[in-house]
């Protein structure tokens, strides 16, 4: 059965550890990395780009040539959390892999049916929410291309492409590595970690159905709009 550890049991993340899996994204899984902003605790949480209203508290670049400086060299991804151990690790999508966005509930009755499904799964990440939304997110690594291929493959489904909570993220976008910690004491948790067995990733085409079902079921996500439900009104 998937467990996704509780947030508020997460331990908050130390510099090494910060520094060791940073390191480890660009030298062993060959990802792009780029450190990001993150918490200050000075009586209060805030952001460390000093925005009192910051959207992603902990969670963005810190600057806008930030897609440029993401690199794969362990020395410099060394140099950068060594200089601010603190930062958050940001992985640029579109490039090793786009991601698969879902509210925490669909996503983890969508893991379960595609474990018994025996669907081949990348890694997936849980992340806390946006500030002003609830709950947390999962977020599923698949290959580069999901972001184009999404909206046909929901209309395939029967499901318009703004009818579920279900977001593909690509070029220009980033998503948090584990175990950075934002939008407050949460921190980015594993809910399946990148092994050697799950390093070549699915194609989006095979893991939407499974997702959009999800989502259907989900009690605290908005109902999908259908086509057939369309044609009768």
């Amino acid at each position: 059965m998937l467990h996704v550890d509780n947030a508020s049991q997460a331990p908050e993340p130390d510099p090494t550890s910060l520094l060791a899996e940073a390191v480890r994204c660009a030298e062993v899984r060959h990802w792009e990395v780029v450190p990001g902003a993150w918490l200050v605790d000075d009586g209060r949480t805030r952001c460390s780009c000093g925005d009192p209203r910051c959207a992603l508290p902990g969670a963005h670049p810190v600057g806008a040539d930030w897609g440029l400086l993401a690199s794969v060299g362990s020395a410099v991804v060394r140099g950068w959390w060594t200089e601010q151990p603190q930062a958050s690790i940001l992985l640029p999508t579109g490039r090793a892999f786009d991601v698969l966005d879902v509210p925490e509930v669909a996503g983890c009755l969508a893991l379960a049916r595609m474990e018994r499904m025996g669907l081949q799964l990348g890694p997936v990440v849980s992340v806390p929410a946006a500030a002003g939304r609830r709950g947390r997110r999962l977020h599923f690594l698949v290959l580069p291309g999901a972001v184009a291929k999404l909206p046909e493959l929901l209309r395939q489904i029967g499901c318009t492409p703004d009818g579920l909570d279900l977001v593909a993220r690509g070029e220009g976008d980033w998503v948090v590595a584990p175990p950075s910690r934002f939008g407050g004491h949460a921190s980015a948790l594993w809910a399946r970690p990148p092994t050697a067995q799950n390093r070549w990733l699915p194609d989006a085409v095979e893991l939407v159905s499974p997702l959009a079902y999800a989502c259907r079921r989900d009690p605290s996500a908005p109902r999908p709009v259908l086509r057939e439900a369309a044609a009768v009104h």
